[in-house]
């Protein structure tokens, strides 16, 4: 892909910026649910085992509260001011993960038992549903002057998310898949939340509406590169580093980019891929779950080889460099725009 490789000590940092300035906001907001929710809630985040016991878990890359907090810098405003839109953004993610392990049957994510393999589907509804309305209501009380026009981009970002897991539910049960309605499930499930939280900060921040848009551009296409990397990574990403099971999203027959730009090849590897993956969708769950390792190994080998490996990478590519000619007319700090840089080169080399 030919990417560039940010000093990993400099996005380190930066992420770890954004992560501690929105956690004790996001522990307190997560304070404000009922028992048990506030404990299944905490256990999703990694901050306690599921015996209650505290814990130091992963929570998450912490892209989207580290964008938040950039994009107030942005306006001129401290970062501190992107806090309330951190913690909004990440409870509106946390909201999609809960839900999207339900529906997706993933046991595992950041390395240990999803929410409702623990407690149940019943409270990963409940809570997820929780995190969704405590999002507008602290971005309302804490975001200040500008709290209104931020929650009307966030909400607009969450009714996107929302319709591109639709799309990417429905994907699931059709034959055939056109590598443009991929891209724009992509937009919807990964960049509008991403788009969201590179340009929240900035609007309660106090930024004019042009600068809020072209953050907001670039988040989108940032978004797009980090789902391409995300459906690289769920094929082929290493399992110690991702969290999930080896080839996860093939166990789950997802449309993801590389099997839609796959399958729209015209060479010999397509065609046998497309006879073994239209097979596949006429069987059963019980069927597809008694497939062994080779077998899940050579649909990705049959990807790869009809090139659906190398357009995702190069997609990857292509959207981060949009992403970054979004914000080439935004008058910034240069410190700022250096992190802004860092924050997309990291997403299109990371490894989970």
């Amino acid at each position: 892909m030919n990417a560039p490789l940010p000093d990993p000590d400099a996005v380190a940092d930066l992420l770890e910026r954004g992560r501690s300035l929105a956690a004790p906001a996001l522990r307190a907001a997560v304070g404000r649910l009922a028992s048990p929710m506030d404990t299944v809630a905490a256990y999703h985040f990694g901050w306690i085992d599921e015996d209650g016991r505290p814990a130091d878990g992963d929570g998450g890359k912490a892209v989207r509260p580290a964008l938040a907090v950039v994009s107030a810098e942005v306006a001129g405003a401290r970062p501190e001011a992107g806090v309330p839109g951190a913690v909004a953004v990440e409870l509106v993610h946390n909201f999609s993960l809960l839900h999207d392990d339900l529906m997706d049957g993933d046991e595992q994510r950041r390395h240990r038992d999803t929410v409702w393999k623990v407690h149940g589907p019943a409270q990963a509804i409940l809570v997820g549903d929780a995190l969704f309305a405590l999002a507008g209501e602290i971005l309302l009380a804490e975001g200040g002057p500008h709290a209104a026009a931020a929650a009307r981009r966030l909400a607009v970002a969450a009714r996107k998310l929302i319709d591109g897991q639709a799309q990417d539910i429905g994907f699931e049960h059709r034959e055939t898949v056109g590598v443009a309605e991929c891209l724009e499930m992509a937009g919807n499930k990964t960049g509008a939340l991403i788009a969201c939280a590179a340009s929240i900060g900035a609007v309660l921040g106090g930024a004019d509406e042009a600068t809020a848009d072209a953050l907001d551009r670039y988040g989108h296409h940032l978004g797009l590169a980090f789902q391409a990397v995300d459906d690289l990574l769920g094929i082929w990403g290493d399992s110690r580093s991702t969290g999930k099971q080896t080839w996860s999203d093939l166990r789950q027959r997802k449309k993801s980019l590389p099997v839609v730009a796959a399958l729209a090849a015209d060479n010999p590897a397509a065609q046998r891929l497309t006879g073994l993956l239209t097979a596949d969708a006429k069987k059963s769950p019980e069927e597809f779950e008694d497939f062994d390792e080779a077998e899940f190994a050579e649909r990705a080998a049959l990807i790869e080889e009809a090139g659906g490996r190398e357009w995702t990478a190069d997609e990857a590519r292509r959207q981060h460099d949009t992403a970054v000619a979004a914000i080439e007319g935004l008058t910034m700090p240069d410190h700022t725009r250096e992190q802004l840089l860092a924050l997309a080169d990291f997403i299109v080399v990371r490894e989970r």
